[in-house]
């Protein structure tokens, strides 16, 4: 008969891939009536409970949330790229020509949007206030598997510069680590997965959603790794750090999945 051995749940992930750090919350609570108990006889001051609650209560004041300021349309100089920037450079670096000849981590037209930063200045660039505003656009083209990178003026509303890299790996954005569990979820090699997420909750897991994913790039090195994973690098590979929400990590390092072609692969 097939002895069943059941997963340890909350591992410590190995390597610098992923720390994870608890923080505590330390509460000091004083008792009513707890002023004064070492003097004399442990009579205090001889205030009531019921007095000194009642001091507690009027001194305490319900917390209040300030509302953060609302964030303008457009930066100044070198500040952050604010919420409508990061969006309008997005639709001006993809025109009609790059969405219907790209891919997205899906399999759909479009390339996926992988990062949008503040791009360098030059350095006989004005400085300060009256420096020029562009953004670096980056999305990764799944049809050849390409980096590409756009840069928007935001003065002017064009792009001003394409770059195109192979093999360039940036760091995995959160739509393609929701993919990659999609795809981990539905593949036979996800049942290790798919079974501790039941011992920890006793409910089955069908869905990302259910989980809190951290993950990282992984790149192929010669002769360590299965061949389902020997084109990593020059594909776009993953390796996902799962977390139950609310609950435990669950040790799925051993799993790697090939974006681009879309496979799942086991590590030695």
């Amino acid at each position: 008969m097939r002895k069943i051995v059941h997963r340890h749940l909350g591992k410590m992930v190995a390597g610098t891939a992923i720390a994870v750090a608890g923080t505590a919350v330390m509460v000091g609570i004083t008792l009513p009536g707890s002023a004064g108990a070492d003097e004399q006889g442990g009579q205090g001051s001889g205030q009531s409970a019921q007095q000194a609650g009642q001091q507690g209560q009027a001194a305490a004041r319900p917390g209040v949330v300030e509302q953060a300021p609302a964030e303008g349309e457009k930066g100044t100089g070198r500040d952050p790229l604010t919420d409508d920037e990061t969006k309008r450079v997005a639709q001006i670096a993809v025109n009609q020509q790059f969405f219907g000849s790209s891919e997205n981590v899906e399999g759909r037209r479009g390339p996926q949007r992988v990062g949008v930063d503040l791009a360098e200045q030059d350095e006989n660039e004005p400085t300060g206030a009256n420096a020029p505003r562009r953004a670096d656009v980056r999305f990764y083209d799944y049809k050849d598997d390409t980096l590409v990178t756009k840069t928007v003026n935001l003065d002017s509303g064009k792009v001003e510069q394409t770059d195109t890299q192979h093999g360039v790996q940036p760091p995995i954005s959160s739509d393609e680590a929701v993919e990659a569990a999609r795809l981990l979820i539905a593949d036979p090699l996800g049942a290790g997965l798919k079974a501790d997420f039941k011992d920890a909750t006793g409910k089955e897991l069908t869905s990302p959603d259910q989980l809190l994913l951290n993950s990282m790039v992984f790149r192929a090195t010669s002769g360590a790794q299965p061949a389902v994973l020997a084109q990593c690098g020059d594909h776009r590979c993953v390796r996902l750090f799962p977390k139950v929400k609310n609950g435990p990590w669950i040790d799925s390092r051993d799993l790697v999945v090939d974006l681009s072609a879309r496979k799942v692969g086991k590590l030695g």
